[in-house]
């Protein structure tokens, strides 16, 4: 098919395209650099800059044979939209075009500003987009498991029946978001199911929980293909973060009482989902929406995941916990399905001792390049 990547810079993103090609399909990325704007702006860039999108497209065509076209430019521009859709006419759109940190997004109101209208634009516009140049097309968005919060009851993906006074009735399961990122999501998830019933959109939103890991088939062996690792706070997602902290010899920052849930998945495991979704579309004119994790932790059992790869790997780590700075329960039930990819196919790739070990010994060639400064913010909200 002809996939079109929105965000194809990103830490997911340029992965994603190379694990598409390698299986066939004709894709073109897309993407302003905002990230990488925004974390020179904040002073929290990545462990290492990867190439630019032209560098990164030449290199992998020099290592794989295949192509991926690129282009630069703003998704909350509709000219550059508008043409960019009618020229590629993709038969499936992968959207990540968004502000992906919840943390920048809580850290004061131009931050919030950016947030909110570059995720809410990009969304909208790509919605009509679709409309107006692929209303057949297949859009695979990004959610996230933060749309949920933390409720008191099972979370089933993506709708619940409810039985309110002899009657019966499917609904979008409560949302309940613990920042204006996550807000964000949750408004991306309402805009999509009306579009969906109004224009009969077809779309899978994908409720993603946080990712870890470097390498994937595409470019084992290849560090310059390798994606953004973020390790600060604003950032950085916390397994990464926490493996960065324990090379630096920082102690790994546990907020509280460290018992916060959350699933996760290995970035391998992310490429299977967004390529089992396109290749297994939603059926026409649905919102299919199915919660994309393989294993829950708590942030207490990644800190000892982590210091225990440490210590195999010869390194003193040290576990500390700080005062939350964050308004999030500390201790909660948490028990979301996620049968609906395990039904397609995805295999998933586990939080092994190898696993986490060889992303300690990928990060351990960059300990030079770290920033002890970029690791803890203190964004309070």
């Amino acid at each position: 098919m002809r996939v079109l990547i929105l965000g194809g810079d990103g830490y997911l993103g340029w992965p994603t395209a190379m694990n598409l090609s390698v299986h066939g399909h004709e894709v073109a990325v897309c993407d302003n650099y905002l990230r990488r704007r925004l974390c020179r702006e904040q002073d929290s860039e990545a462990l290492f800059e990867p190439p630019n999108l032209h560098q990164r497209a030449r290199r992998w065509a020099e290592v794989s044979g295949h192509e991926v076209a690129v282009r630069i430019g703003d998704l909350c521009d509709w000219a550059f939209i508008d043409a960019l859709f009618a020229e590629f006419q993709p038969e499936a759109v992968v959207h990540y075009a968004e502000q992906p940190s919840a943390p920048y997004s809580m850290k004061d109101r131009h931050t919030a500003t950016v947030t909110f209208q570059n995720n809410l634009m990009a969304t909208f516009n790509v919605i009509q987009a679709m409309k107006a140049h692929v209303p057949d097309a297949h859009l695979v968005k990004l959610g996230t498991m933060g749309e949920y919060g933390t409720p008191n009851i099972d979370i089933e993906e993506g709708f619940l029946e409810i039985e309110h006074k002899g009657r019966t009735g499917k609904f979008l399961f409560p949302r309940a978001a613990g920042s204006l990122y996550h807000t964000t999501k949750v408004l991306d998830t309402d805009l999509l199911w009306f579009y969906v019933r109004m224009w009969g959109l077809t779309v899978t939103d994908l409720m993603q929980g946080p990712v870890y890991g470097l390498e994937t088939d595409e470019n084992e062996g290849h560090p310059d293909l390798y994606p953004f690792l973020n390790y600060d706070e604003i950032f950085g997602t916390v397994l990464n973060r926490f493996v960065v902290q324990a090379v630096a010899g920082y102690p790994l920052t546990v907020y509280g009482k460290g018992g916060q849930t959350r699933g996760y998945l290995n970035i391998r495991d992310t490429l299977q989902c967004i390529r089992l979704a396109i290749e297994s579309p939603a059926p026409k004119g649905e919102l299919r929406i199915f919660n994309q994790f393989t294993e829950t932790f708590s942030v207490n059992q990644l800190a000892e995941i982590v210091r225990a790869s440490g210590e195999r790997l010869g390194l003193d780590v040290e576990v500390k916990s700080l005062p939350n700075p964050r308004k999030e329960m500390e201790e909660h039930y948490y028990n979301p399905t996620h049968t609906g990819l395990m039904e397609l196919g995805l295999e998933p790739n586990l939080l092994t001792d190898a696993v986490i070990d060889r992303l300690m010994r990928a990060v351990m060639e960059h300990r030079d390049a770290i920033d002890h400064d970029r690791i803890f913010r203190g964004v309070k909200w």
